[in-house]
This record gives C-alpha cells, structure tokens and sequence, in this order.
C-alpha cells in the first residue's frame, strides 16, 4: 500500500461531531499516523479553525503532533486515550523502513515539554513505540468533560 492510499486510510479515522458544550469539536481515534507533512497541514487547518480536540483511542506517530499544533486549553482526552510515540522513518534505499533523525527532530520540536520530558523517562524517540495513557496523559492534558463521546 502506498503512502497516499494509508494517509486516505488514515484521514477517515477522524470523526467530527457537535459536543453537548461549545463549539465544534473533531475527536481522534483510531489514528495510527501516516506523512509528517500531511498532518503538519492537516492540523494548521485544525488550529485556525478553533475548533476543540477530543483524544478518545489511540493517536499515535504523527497524530501526536496534534499535542504541538492546538493549544492544549484546546485538547482533551478521554479514558480510552491512548498516544503512541516512536522515531520518524522513511523508506530507504532497499524499500525498507530508515530511521529518519530530521523527520524525529521534527516530531520531538513540535512536543509540549512535558511530553517531550515523559518521552525521555520512558526510553527516548526509538524505532520501538512507546505509550502515554491513563493518569500520566491526564497529569498533561484536561479530561474530557461534559461531551457524548
């Protein structure tokens, strides 16, 4: 499968819907990430719309730059939750998947420094995925609170 035909996979995982309170909101789940630069723009759009973030399920690789692109007064998350953090990768030379130290340096720019710091406790930006659940993600980021998720 093709970049273009995971990132069309992966842009039918976001749902938006109307919260009991407030205005519009999108909730992420179930979004295993995809292209840097697709969500860099995805979420440029996302930000100016003003629109809140509901995390309710996983969000992982470059879904987590969600948690840099809108104002965390902005995000929050549900008790289904769940972020997944690993290096960036390109495919290299053989077809295969290369670390990609620009595209990680990216990703780890764009981190709150509270989740860049339970990044570092928890073994760094590797190949292998690491994730931020539970009280640890509500310590960083509100729970969602009076929306139908």
């Amino acid at each position: 499968m093709t970049f273009e035909k995971i990132g069309a996979v992966l842009l039918g995982t976001w749902v938006a819907f109307a919260p009991t309170l407030g205005s519009a909101t999108v909730r992420i789940s179930e979004d295993h990430g995809g292209r840097i630069d697709q969500y860099q723009r995805r979420f440029a759009v996302l930000r100016s719309s003003g629109e809140r973030v509901v995390i309710d399920g996983l969000c992982s690789s470059a879904c987590t730059l969600v948690l840099g692109a809108i104002p965390r007064q902005r995000i929050c998350v549900t008790p289904r939750a769940v972020l997944g953090f690993h290096a960036a990768w390109v495919f290299g030379p053989s077809g295969g998947p290369v670390t990609s130290p620009f595209h990680t340096r990216l990703l780890w720019a764009s981190y709150p420094t509270s989740v860049r710091s339970w990044i570092s406790r928890n073994g760094g930006l590797t190949p292998h995925m690491i994730y931020l659940q539970g009280h640890e993600l509500t310590a960083m980021f509100a729970p969602c609170e009076g929306y139908r998720i």
